[in-house]
């Protein structure tokens, strides 16, 4: 119950995180790091990977589709963990000190957690717990 809870919570904020790739780049474009290219197709493209992963961690029909898709978005919340920090140390380098820590580090300390959550809620792993015999 609460694995599927979770699904449908991780697959919600990846839908909505999409969205507003698609809709509304500015703001990822603005913490994408200079040595990635074409940062506006890189923009649009993960956009596109975290609607097409929302929905494939959500769909009930198939659990190798439901695991692909986990896998699929835990290696695009590895991948865009150098935008995430490049975010921490643009801003905290600010004159006003930006978001200010009480921000960034929470951020960071999630990647791993939302990378984890992905697999797990996917059914790939059921790492740290025991399955049910």
């Amino acid at each position: 119950m609460i694995r599927a809870g979770l699904r449908w919570l991780l697959a919600a904020f990846y839908l909505v995180a999409g969205y507003f790739h698609l809709t509304a780049p500015a703001p990822f474009m603005t913490i994408t790091p200079e040595w990635v290219p074409w940062p506006a197709e890189v923009v649009f493209w993960t956009g596109v990977a975290e609607i097409v992963g929302a929905i494939g961690i959500s769909q009930p029909w198939s659990p190798r589709l439901r695991c692909a898709a986990g896998i699929g978005l835990a290696l695009y919340a590895l991948s865009v963990w150098p935008a995430n920090i490049n975010h921490f140390a643009m801003d905290m380098s600010r004159a006003d000190g930006g978001l200010g820590l009480a921000y960034h580090m929470p951020r960071m300390i999630a990647q791993p957690v939302i990378i984890w959550l992905a697999l797990w809620v996917s059914g790939t792993t059921n790492w740290p717990f025991r399955p049910k015999s």
